[in-house]
């Protein structure tokens, strides 16, 4: 197969997530298991880190892989969704794997493939501890693509654990309460296997910590150990100085992921330094400060808080739940402005009225829709925004929504793009 009957032989041929929902989530990891077996079971030729968390898991895992690049460690990188090219899932030191490595892998596991009937996500977790494992990594760091206890790559035994935090998302999935989205997010906690929380939570909270005790697995929540102080913003950096209860030890600390949600994950990200320090790993305060700077460049991230043009100022994040939007409405309001244009689409199994209450009446509204199944109509999600007072007009795409936004907004406006991964995806 060329590498574009590739491409579409795994898109269509394979239940996926990001096009049909709910009904490609496999709850058991057999087919994951099966297929690593058949590899020789490549995951186990790796140290690994495993980062699990609703919101803030794509970040941070950057974040950690940049800081163990620049320490001097060959580093791969497992994340998803991709927003442009598939092998943006898959890097070794910020490089995507070949297009000749995915062809080579679907045509050697194809017939197995059509065996087991394996999701997307199952197969591209397979090819990921592959090619780190052919590519003779370090260590890699692997991010959950949904819940963690069930996910595909919890056949992992990972060096350290991380959770971002928790919040209310893919509720029909991983349950609709902060205590029951907890439980599936501590499936990674694994026997005498250190973890950091990020965001400690009177709900979640005994969660973790129960989960912990029965795996004797050391628990640290970061933001009671470390918090930020000083944060500013200089250029095209978030500044600032991190502490260890009295002690600065971190000063000056500069970010190029910006957007005020960062200053949560950096305390998880200096938490696993620490953490990972313990352990034997030789990772410098130069390495930290050169990585943290310089995220983007090293790893290729995109679509957090990111500046895509500057006149009009258009601005993209792919927040897409209520603690995203929530974080995002902040971003919005501390970035000077005269009028606010929000381009926006959403997918249907989302909290939609969750997210619109969120959203501010004085803006101007331009709803467009992804080109996806799971994709809310353009026309609905006008609709649904009119009982919250939100008005604007409809698109049935998102360059038509943003090409409009552009041409409207004048020379002092903030054009935000957003309310799914994919309308960034998209427009990136």
């Amino acid at each position: 197969m060329t590498y574009p009957k590739t491409l579409d032989f795994l898109y269509s041929k394979l239940p996926m997530f990001t096009r049909v929902g709910a009904v490609a989530f496999k709850k058991d990891l057999h087919n994951t298991i099966a297929l690593c077996n058949a590899l020789d079971n490549p995951q186990n030729k790796y140290k690994t880190l495993h980062i699990a968390g609703t919101n803030g898991k794509g970040s941070t895992s950057h974040m950690l892989a940049a800081v163990l690049q620049e320490a001097g460690y060959k580093t791969g990188l497992y994340t998803s969704p991709h927003l442009k090219d598939f092998r943006e899932r898959i890097r070794v030191n910020g490089k995507m794997a070949s297009k000749a490595f995915v062809q080579a892998f679907v045509k050697s596991q194809k017939q197995l493939i059509e065996t087991i009937e394996p999701s997307f996500f199952e197969v591209t977790v397979a090819m990921a501890f592959d090619y780190f494992a052919q590519e003779q990594v370090d260590i890699a760091v692997i991010e959950v693509g949904l819940g963690g206890r069930l996910d595909s790559t919890n056949i992992i035994t990972p060096e350290l654990s991380v959770i971002t935090n928790i919040s209310l998302d893919h509720t029909n999935i991983l349950g609709d309460t902060l205590p029951e989205i907890a439980f599936e997010k501590a499936g990674i906690i694994k026997k005498n296997i250190p973890v950091v929380i990020g965001e400690s939570h009177p709900e979640t909270q005994p969660v973790f910590i129960q989960k912990a005790t029965a795996e004797n697995a050391p628990i640290y929540f970061a933001d009671t150990h470390l918090h930020v102080a000083n944060s500013h913003q200089k250029g095209q950096h978030l500044v600032i100085d991190v502490l260890e209860g009295a002690n600065v030890i971190f000063t000056q600390l500069a970010l190029d992921l910006t957007g005020t949600y960062q200053l949560k994950n950096v305390l998880n990200v200096i938490e696993s330094v620490i953490q990972l320090r313990k352990q034997g790993y030789t990772i410098s305060d130069a390495a930290v400060y050169k990585a943290l700077k310089n995220v983007k460049k090293l790893t290729g991230l995109q679509g957090r808080w990111q500046t895509i043009s500057k006149n009009p100022l258009v601005i993209c994040d792919t927040g897409h739940n209520k603690a995203g939007i929530t974080e995002v409405m902040q971003n919005i309001k501390n970035t000077p402005h005269q009028r606010l244009h929000l381009v926006i689409g959403m997918v249907k199994d989302k909290d939609i009225s969750g997210v619109l209450a969120l959203l501010p009446k004085d803006a101007i509204y331009y709803f467009c829709q992804p080109q996806l199944e799971r994709a809310l109509a353009a026309n609905e999600l006008a609709q649904q925004a009119a009982v919250f007072g939100l008005k604007g007009k409809a698109y049935n795409n998102v360059a038509l929504a943003l090409a409009d936004a552009k041409q409207n907004a004048g020379p002092k406006d903030l054009v935000f793009v957003g309310g799914s991964t994919f309308v960034v995806a998209e427009m990136i």
